[in-house]
C-alpha cells in the first residue's frame, strides 16, 4: 500500500447509499491497521512520517516536529563556514533555514501564507487621514464635545479601515500561480497562428502550479541576525546548504514511502 492512501483515512467520508455491498475481503486494512502501519513506519522514518503528514495538513504537531528534526539534522550537517559565520547564534540560524525549507517542501497550489499587508487582519488603516480629520473634529464646534479630547481621533480611526486588496479581507494569500495551479497555459501565439488551442508550460511557476519560496526571503531573516553575512558569501556557502535541506525532506519522505509499502505489502 502506498503511502498517499493512507492520507484519505484521516479524512472524514460521507455515507453512500447504494445497492453495492462493502468490500469485506480479509486483505481490506481498516483504519486500526493504518494507524498501526503508520507507526510502526514512523519508528523506522520518523522524520520522514512527519514530514509527509506535515506537508499534507494532516497534523500541525508532525510540521512541528519535522521542523524540529531538518533544523536538527542541519547543525549537524552545517559547512564549516557556514557554522564558522553563524557563531553562538548557529541555533536560530538553523532553526531559520529549517522553516523556510520545509515550507518551500510542502509548498502546493493549495496552501496559503500570512498577507504582508494587513498582517493577517484583513484590514488597512489610512494613518495620514485619521490624523487629519481628528484634527477636523477636534477644531470644528460639536453640539456634544466629548470628555476625552481624543475620543474623535479614536472613532475616525475604526472608520478609516479599509478592506485589503492584495488578500481581499481574507487574511491569507493563495500560493497558487496565476495558472490556476494546472502548471500550464494557454500559448496564444501558436493558437492564433494553428486555429487550435495550444497549451504550453507556465513560465511564471515552471510547471509547479504555485510559487516558490525564494532563498532571498531567508537570506533576508538571517541577515537581522548576522548583519555583517553579505550577499556573496551567503550564494557562495548558505544557499548550497539551504537548497541540500530541502532535498533533505524529499530524501526522507521518499524513505518513508518505500519503509510504508514495505510494512503493508
Amino acid at each position: 500500500m502506498k503511502l498517499e492512501a493512507a492520507i484519505r483515512y484521516f479524512n472524514p467520508t460521507s455515507q453512500v447509499i447504494n445497492d453495492s455491498p462493502r468490500d469485506t475481503s480479509p486483505n481490506t486494512f481498516t483504519r486500526a491497521d493504518i494507524a498501526t502501519a503508520l507507526g510502526m513506519a514512523e519508528a523506522k522514518a520518523s522524520f520522514g512520517i512527519s514530514a509527509y503528514l506535515g506537508k499534507h495538513d494532516v497534523s500541525h504537531q508532525d510540521r512541528i516536529r519535522a521542523i524540529k528534526q531538518l533544523a536538527q539534522y542541519a547543525k549537524q550537517q552545517a559547512p564549516k563556514h557556514v557554522g564558522k559565520a553563524a557563531g553562538k547564534r548557529m541555533a536560530q540560524c538553523m532553526a531559520i533555514l529549517a522553516k523556510f525549507a520545509y515550507a518551500e517542501y510542502g509548498g502546493s497550489a493549495a496552501s496559503t501564507y500570512l498577507c504582508s499587508c494587513c498582517a493577517g487582519s484583513g484590514f488597512i488603516d489610512d494613518q495620514t487621514d485619521n490624523k487629519n480629520r481628528a484634527k477636523t473634529s477636534l477644531n470644528s464646534p460639536c453640539n456634544n464635545p466629548p470628555r476625552n479630547p481624543l475620543a474623535c481621533y479614536i472613532d475616525n480611526r475604526e472608520k478609516e479601515k479599509r478592506l485589503c486588496k492584495s488578500c481581499d479581507g481574507k487574511g491569507t494569500v493563495s500560493n497558487r500561480c496565476r495558472c490556476n495551479g494546472t502548471g500550464k497555459v494557454l500559448d496564444r501565439k501558436e493558437t492564433k497562428i494553428h486555429g487550435y488551442l495550444v497549451i504550453k508550460i507556465c513560465k511564471r511557476c515552471a510547471g509547479r502550479g504555485y510559487k516558490r519560496v525564494p532563498a532571498s526571503m531567508a537570506y533576508a531573516a538571517i541577515s537581522i541576525l548576522l548583519p555583517k553575512l553579505t550577499q556573496s558569501t551567503w550564494s557562495r556557502n548558505w544557499k548550497p546548504f539551504y537548497e541540500s535541506l530541502i532535498l533533505q525532506c524529499k530524501i526522507e519522505e521518499n524513505k518513508a514511502k518505500a519503509v510504508f509499502k514495505q510494512i503493508t505489502g
